[in-house]
């Protein structure tokens, strides 16, 4: 119980409770903002993050089975949104694949309007992002993205698309180079939702 990082005695004493506090803070702050905003337009936060997912990345990751990896969450849990979705007409499934039985996710025209209205949500807090200074925001992001390949690591994030987790990434000595590309990578070129990814 004394080592918990919410008990606050032990978060004086400990640097890496109060980075724990602090990143506990700011997905509020980003749940709050997604929220807000899901109010204003009647939808659902799940059902926003779904329509924004769509819109950018490919369509072999646009399924019922993916998006609940993506999200964390149950297969009924986003066949439920997805149903809703599609009720508002903000979606359309694509039933042309192999398996007759599974369906792409794909956009409607009221969809694309609903992420483009929806998906600078989280503008606030880039704002801020930006009164940092760039070198303390590039340590920031270093750590980040170790932070999240370890998290990856254990399980606990279940699906990255992070250069670290791609079959064209390699760490040569202390360089970071990608294959794909054929170029080294400096610590923020590395990317943590990559469209060109493929796993190991």
């Amino acid at each position: 119980m004394e080592k918990s990082v919410f008990n606050t005695n032990y978060q004086q004493t400990s640097l890496t409770s109060k980075i724990v506090v602090g990143l506990e803070r700011i997905s509020e702050a980003f749940r709050y903002l997604l929220w807000e905003h899901a109010k204003t337009i009647g939808l659902s936060p799940i059902q926003i993050q779904i329509l924004i997912f769509i819109a950018y990345h490919k369509n072999e990751l646009c399924n019922v089975s993916y998006l609940a990896k993506e999200f964390n969450v149950t297969k009924p849990t986003i066949s439920d949104a997805v149903k809703a979705l599609e009720k508002k007409n903000l979606i359309i499934k694509d039933f042309s694949g192999v398996d007759s039985r599974s369906y792409t996710i794909l956009l409607s025209e009221a969809g694309r309007e609903i992420v483009s209205e929806t998906e600078q949500f989280a503008n606030p807090i880039e704002d801020k992002l930006e009164t940092i200074e760039e070198q303390d925001l590039q340590v920031l992001y270093k750590s980040i993205s170790k932070l999240i390949y370890n998290l990856n690591k254990t399980g606990i994030i279940t699906v990255q698309r992070t250069c670290f987790n791609c079959k064209f990434y390699e760490k040569i000595g202390d360089q970071h180079h990608c294959h794909l590309l054929e170029t080294d990578l400096f610590d923020n070129d590395i990317r943590l939702d990559c469209l060109e990814f493929e796993n190991r």
